[in-house]
């Protein structure tokens, strides 16, 4: 008898991709079928109900979005096909099974931190928006799952969708970051995530989840901590404030409290700092 499939949409992304390496360890219950955008559309609601249809998945794992808060920002209406409809058509193919769905510390205005899962959202992005408007129609299925984390560290397949990976890319070319003291993250390593969701998968315990590091750290203060492991970083990092910035909105405080999913976890959620140091000699 063969095993239940899990979907994992976004397999081509860092969370996405890293969940399906991940299978082979953490979820020996489940098949995996890593989804990319090369594979199914997820704008196109044809090919997604006929693929689902035809395999019949028992768990969905959507990661996939259009994750990046400056292209959200240029094309609004991108970003709701992709981060809203197609979630909305992927929740109601999956309305009889689990599905457990990626949202964003960003759904917050920054302007408490520590937010726990009884805060009320208040997006001031286009991306944080659109995932909070996602979350409504997700949580609408007591079947469903919504789990927001932060910024997160690692390896992704196309080498740019980390943060890690894009201050790497822009140091290389010899371009200066400026990375704002003022600006809180609770940032993650993708491993410590996937091993989270599938133990959650494995617990169905569905309901709404912070999932992040355990350290509060500013912008700056993780551009120090990662160049403990890159020192070529240095040269390239800048510190800034919120004060002086000029672009699009940004929140300032979106650190995440992350006590309930914590109590269901058989390890705990690592600060960075000391995830860094433990790991510092198998460099990505």
């Amino acid at each position: 008898m063969s095993l239940p499939l899990a979907w994992i949409t976004g397999a081509g992304g860092l969370i996405g991709s890293h969940l399906v390496r991940a299978a082979a360890t953490c979820a020996l219950h489940w098949r995996t079928r890593g989804l990319t955008r090369a594979e199914l559309d997820l704008t196109d609601h044809d090919a997604v109900r006929a693929l689902f249809h035809q395999e019949r998945p028992a768990l969905v794992i959507h990661c996939a979005a259009l994750s990046k808060s400056a292209d959200c920002q240029r094309n609004p209406e991108l970003a709701r096909r992709v981060n809203v409809e197609a979630t909305a058509r992927l929740a109601e193919l999956a309305a009889d099974i689990p599905l457990i769905y990626f949202s964003t510390d960003l759904v917050f205005d920054g302007r408490q931190g520590n937010y726990d899962e009884s805060a009320p959202v208040s997006p001031i992005t286009v991306y944080g928006e659109t995932k909070a408007a996602a979350e409504q129609l997700v949580q609408a299925n007591p079947r469903h799952t919504v789990i927001r984390t932060s910024l997160t560290y690692g390896v992704s397949p196309s080498g740019d969708r980390a943060f890690n990976e894009e201050l790497l890319q822009a140091c290389r070319a010899g371009c200066a970051v400026r990375l704002f003291t003022d600006e809180i993250r609770c940032p993650i390593p993708a491993e410590v995530t996937v091993r989270a969701v599938w133990e959650l998968a494995s617990l169905n315990q569905p309901g709404l989840y912070h999932l992040a590091g355990s350290e509060r750290l500013s912008r700056w203060d993780i551009g120090q901590v990662l160049a403990t492991r890159w020192p070529e970083l240095r040269a390239s990092l800048e510190p800034g404030s919120l004060r002086d910035f000029r672009g699009a909105p940004r929140s300032p405080d979106t650190s995440l409290n992350c006590a309930k999913i914590q109590k269901l976890l058989t390890t705990p959620l690592p600060r960075f700092t000391e995830w860094i140091k433990a790991h510092s000699a198998s460099r990505p």
